[in-house]
């Protein structure tokens, strides 16, 4: 996720503060790029696994409102128009099939071209 225009510092160290300022106001655990050590600063990895889509939806708007609000959007019921305006929604309905596809009999790793027999 690109974060560079939030940053107060174009440096690691801007990265970090506005990363502890993203766990202490938004209450989300992204990782800084610099964990992973990216090149450039402001950019965060974002990961997710074993959320509902109520859980994800809340996510999102927290992000959201937290990334719209240096641009003069401060209250919520501004936050919250812009935010359905963008449709920031994702459907997990894939996890069904990946589910189905990784406990099928195919992709066992007894089928695998490197286990050999």
């Amino acid at each position: 996720m690109d974060l560079r225009r939030l940053l107060k510092e174009a440096t690691f160290d801007g990265e970090l503060e506005l990363w502890r300022m993203i766990i202490n106001e938004v209450k989300l655990n992204v990782s800084p790029g610099c964990s992973f050590h990216c090149s450039e600063p402001g950019w965060f990895r974002v990961c997710f696994a074993n959320m509902d889509d109520e859980t994800m939806r809340i996510a999102l708007k927290r992000i959201s409102y937290f990334v719209l609000q240096p641009k003069g959007l401060n209250n919520k019921a501004a936050v919250n128009k812009q935010c359905s305006r963008r449709k920031l929604q994702i459907s997990l309905s894939f996890r069904r099939l990946d589910h189905e596809f990784m406990n099928s009999p195919a992709h066992s790793p007894m089928n695998s071209p490197l286990v050999r027999t």
